[in-house]
Formats: C-alpha cells, sequence, structure tokens
C-alpha cells in the first residue's frame, strides 16, 4: 500500500499580494450574487459528534456540497460568479448591481448580447460553467481529458453545452480550450486554473468559492482550529485557506492541504522549499478526477505558501475510505454521500487518528482531543457507478 507523504510549509514568504483576492467583501459581495439565485440555498454543514468522540477529537464538521444548486458539486459557485464577473466589466457596472434577475433579462440581451464561454474540466467546474451559461442564455464550450467517464460528460451536455473528449491530459485541455477562446468571436475562458497573463478570471472563479467558505464560518459552533482542504490547481485550497486567514486574521486556524498522489504538485513545491512552482505531468491516473492537476494556480499557491501550515500527499485508498466512513456515519450522526474527490480530508483525518504509522504527522500537525476539524466535501456522486463499487465494493 502506497504511504502517505507529507511536508511542512517551509517555504519563504512574499508580499502576500494575493490575498486581498480573498478579502471578507469580495466574498460578501459573490454570496449577494448567489443569493439572487432561485436555486440557491445554504448547503448543510454535517457535525459528526460521534465520529470525533470516536477519533478523540473536540468536533468535526463536514461542509456538504452534494447539495448545491442541485448539481451535486460546489464548482458552479466559481464559474457562476466568473461569468457575471466578466459581464459585469463589460458593461463598466459593479458586480453588486448585477443579479439573476438582469443576467436573465431582455435588457441584458440587448445590452450584452451573447457570449461563449470556453472552459477544460474533469467534470464539476465544467458542468457549473455549463449550466450558469445556460440559465444566463449564453452558451459554453467544455473540453473533457481522456479517461472522463460518461457521466460526467452527459451531466455537461444535457446543460445545452458542446462538449468533447479530448485524447490529452487536463492541464493540455486547458490549454486547448484558451486557444479555442482567443479564436472565436466573443469568446471567453473561464478557468479555474491562472497563470502569468491570465489571473483576473481565476480570482473571480476562486472569489465566488468564498461562498462556500463564508457558509460553513457561520455554520460552525466552534471556531476552527484545523481546516483540511483538498486542491487539483490549488484554486478551492487558496480561496478557503485566503478567507479564513483574512476572517481570523490574529489567530487562523491551522490549515492542511491535500493533494492526489498522482497530481501532487503543491506537496512538490513544497518540498523543493524554495517557493517556487513545481508542475507535475504525465496521464495522472488518480480516482480523484477533479485533484488530477499538475500545474498549480499561481494566485492561490501564493496564498497557500503564505499561510498553509502543511502538504499532504495521498494515495487513492485515503479518498477511497473517506468515502466509506461518511457513507455509513457512527449512529446519531448525518449521512454524507461523498466523491471520490470530496471524501479524501476524512480519510486522512481518520488515518492520523486511528493509525500508529502516522503519530508523528498527527502530532506535528496539533490533533488531540482539544482540536475542532473542519473540512470540505465538495462533490456528492457525480461518478455514481465508481462511487458505488469503492463504497459497495
Amino acid at each position: 500500500m502506497d504511504k502517505i507523504r507529507w511536508i511542512a510549509n517551509t517555504m519563504p514568504k512574499t508580499d502576500d499580494l494575493q490575498l486581498s483576492v480573498m478579502s471578507l467583501e469580495n466574498v460578501n459581495k459573490a454570496r449577494e450574487f448567489h443569493k439572487s439565485f432561485p436555486q440557491y440555498n445554504v448547503t448543510p454543514l454535517a457535525n459528526l459528534a460521534h465520529m470525533a468522540e470516536f477519533l478523540g477529537l473536540k468536533s468535526l464538521f463536514v461542509k456538504d456540497e452534494s447539495y448545491r444548486f442541485g448539481l451535486n458539486a460546489f464548482k458552479v459557485l466559481g464559474g457562476s460568479f466568473a461569468i457575471a464577473r466578466y459581464i459585469a466589466e463589460q458593461l463598466n457596472k459593479d458586480v453588486s448591481e448585477i443579479d439573476y434577475n438582469y443576467l436573465t433579462s431582455d435588457k441584458l440581451k440587448s445590452e450584452f448580447g451573447q457570449a461563449t464561454f470556453f472552459t477544460a474540466t474533469d467534470g464539476n467546474h465544467g458542468r457549473g460553467v455549463a449550466w450558469a451559461a445556460n440559465r444566463l442564455g449564453q452558451k459554453a464550450v467544455v473540453l473533457m481529458p481522456k479517461g472522463t467517464v460518461k457521466s460526467r460528460f452527459d451531466n455537461i451536455a444535457k446543460e445545452g453545452a458542446k462538449v468533447t473528449i479530448e485524447e490529452v491530459n487536463y492541464d493540455e485541455c486547458v490549454r486547448k480550450a484558451s486557444q479555442l477562446a482567443e479564436q472565436t468571436e466573443h469568446g471567453v475562458m473561464v478557468q479555474d486554473t491562472a497563470w502569468n497573463g491570465y489571473e483576473k478570471i481565476p480570482a473571480w472563479i476562486m472569489q465566488g468559492y468564498g461562498t462556500m467558505a463564508s457558509e460553513a464560518a457561520e455554520q460552525i459552533t466552534d471556531r476552527p482550529t484545523h481546516i483540511f482542504i483538498q486542491a487539483g490547481v490549488g484554486s478551492l485550497a487558496g480561496a478557503v485557506q485566503g478567507y479564513f486567514a483574512n476572517l481570523y486574521k490574529d489567530n487562523p486556524p491551522k490549515v492542511i492541504v491535500m493533494e492526489a498522489q498522482a497530481a501532487d504538485c503543491l506537496y512538490q513545491s513544497a518540498k523543493a522549499g524554495d517557493g517556487k512552482i513545481r508542475f507535475v505531468d504525465g496521464d495522472l491516473n488518480t480516482i480523484m478526477a477533479g485533484l488530477a492537476c499538475g500545474e498549480p494556480n499561481t494566485i492561490s499557491f501564493d496564498i497557500l505558501k503564505n499561510h498553509s501550515s502543511f502538504f499532504v500527499s495521498c494515495p487513492d485508498w485515503v479518498a477511497e475510505k473517506g468515502m466509506r466512513i461518511l457513507s455509513a456515519p457512527i449512529k446519531g450522526d448525518t449521512q454524507v454521500i461523498s466523491g471520490e474527490s470530496g471524501a479524501v480530508g476524512m480519510g486522512l483525518i481518520y488515518t492520523l487518528m486511528k493509525n500508529p504509522e502516522y503519530k508523528e504527522l498527527k502530532n506535528t500537525i496539533g490533533l488531540d482531543e482539544n482540536s475542532s476539524v473542519l473540512m470540505f466535501s465538495t462533490e456528492g456522486d457525480t461518478d455514481p457507478e465508481n462511487y458505488r463499487k469503492i463504497v459497495w465494493g
């Protein structure tokens, strides 16, 4: 069995200019925008009190994003807000003037017309962009990497987007989508990863993710001492880290960033220790499809290296363990249907508390009976067949 790998963050700090992307004011604007959608509800925060007691923690909370907008994942928060901010900018308006009713109105059609939003996705982000474009009368084109399962493809296609599965990995799909957007009239790239020269829209996407973090901060009854957050390109991790660093300026929680071992670019960057980004390439084979990204988001990398405490590289068995635990909770706790990319936090927390082999990591992180732990289950069973195979098989 492959081992969990970890490293404490010793990367040199920067001037921290990106932290303001996730300011409370920016996140509040995103949340107000999302509230204008008729589909908006605050997703549940499961309080796994019995599991916390069993593991020897003070408390354990799981934000359950399988209820988000009926899309089974959190990603729509980013894509929808980025589309709104793009349209607002084109019309010289502030995003606070752009709500769901306005975006779906005839007035918008005459003032803005129609754009085509391009993106690359392992599933959830593309579905969110396609859903938002469809609701708002815009067009979407979505590229998916090789090995994409049919259910994820179908979910995007039924939102009216033009979808293709390419013969390349995720990071190559991003480059292809970007080229197509440049060649298309009114073509816009809406990608949740940033690179030099492409930072504005990814920053807006991160702010959209802030809605989830801000809901959790209001719902949680114990101020968190530890936050476990998963990373693909790192946009979600940077968003959560950035929001809580701004919210709890004086005494922020320790943030533990987790990646799929097959695509652990942030862990590799932290291990190198010089503050420079490292890429992971190849097929990036992992069940954690949403985390199979080898090239980090430059904005979130800056936030993570300034604020996160640990980077952990997790083999697939960690996610599988988390899926099974959350699906069969201790009596009295709430069941959470968590997909491959959503459950890795539960698998890691359980392993640290129960497997003596990882005692050093547990102690270094400082997990004990005084710890209040928050994690984010970012997707439900977005690949239902594989979910059942892992949980039932």
